[in-house]
């Protein structure tokens, strides 16, 4: 069974910072990309950042570039979301998802976290 356990949200205030944390935990074969989306309420599910763990290759879409930069610790299986220059509208419950294979025989999968709730405000 895989499992993605994030951590390291809060209430931070604006202009501040926050990085987010996600463990891909379970049996694990190989990880192809790892990446964050967040959902505001009323909103859609919105991509925030990703990265491809062999190359190193990141995505960011250009509400965050800028202020925020995705990490991968291969070794621990765990990705990083550092949050800078935060802003009000960047509150929302952030997801962690990564591509799995859980052997060598298996598909990639999607997997989700919980999700972490980020909120910026005075």
């Amino acid at each position: 069974q895989v499992q993605l356990v994030e951590s390291g949200g809060g209430l931070v205030q604006p202009g501040g910072s926050l990085r987010l944390s996600c463990r891909a935990t379970g049996t694990i074969f190989s990880i192809t990309v790892m990446g964050w989306y967040r959902q505001a309420p009323g909103k859609q599910r919105e991509f925030v950042a990703a990265i491809a763990t062999g190359v190193g290759t990141t995505n960011y879409p250009s509400s965050v570039k800028g202020r925020f930069t995705i990490s991968m610790d291969n070794a621990k299986n765990t990705t990083y979301l550092q949050m800078n220059s935060l802003k009000p509208e960047d509150t929302a419950v952030y997801y962690c998802n990564a591509d799995i294979q859980r052997d060598n025989r298996d598909v990639a999968r999607r997997y989700w976290g919980q999700g972490t709730q980020v909120t910026v405000s005075s």
